[in-house]
């Protein structure tokens, strides 16, 4: 019985502590490529793309994939669909382009968890010959899931991933 009341009143301070702590989280990385802007730009529009340079295409070559609607157009939707618990399920939606500055996406995902995230993938030119890309995400995890962020440096997982799509990215341009 006392087992019961301490587990209990476990749970309710986690709840309870989950009312407090923040909800939303936002990761950021960018990178440096040699590349003009238009040639950068033109290339990150496309979610096909991202099988080339995306960390999480490589965690799993048997992933199910479907592209609907026009690529580099927004609407378009990739699905996936994978064994791989850190590949999961989900889809990502272009929401909006601007031209040569910006290719704005929402990701849904399924599985292993469901959730959504904001993200763009910007372009500014440095130089004629130069261009700075930046990836960022922002999300949110629901109440009390959000406790988990005591626990869990969002920048830091998803942050690693995003370095290293830009390091694949860097490579495909600048081959």
């Amino acid at each position: 019985m006392i087992l019961l009341y301490i587990l209990g009143s476990l749970i309710g301070l986690i709840l309870i502590s989950a009312l407090f702590i923040k909800k939303d989280y936002f990761v950021s990385r960018e990178i440096l490529i040699e590349a003009p802007l238009l040639v950068v730009f033109d290339y990150i529009k496309y979610l096909r793309n991202q099988e080339n340079y995306g960390v999480w295409n490589s965690m799993d070559l048997n992933m199910k994939k479907t592209y609907i609607g026009t690529d580099g157009a927004p609407g378009c939707i990739y699905r996936w669909e994978s064994e791989v618990k850190k590949v999961g399920a989900g889809e990502q939606e272009i929401k909006k382009i601007t031209q040569n500055e910006s290719l704005e996406t929402e990701l849904r995902f399924i599985k292993p968890f469901e959730g959504k995230a904001e993200v763009k993938i910007a372009t500014a030119a440095v130089t004629e010959i130069e261009t700075k890309v930046s990836w960022n995400m922002k999300s949110s995890m629901k109440y009390p899931m959000n406790f988990m962020l005591l626990f869990m440096n969002m920048d830091e997982m998803i942050g690693k991933d995003f370095a290293q799509g830009l390091l694949n990215l860097k490579d495909c341009i600048e081959k």
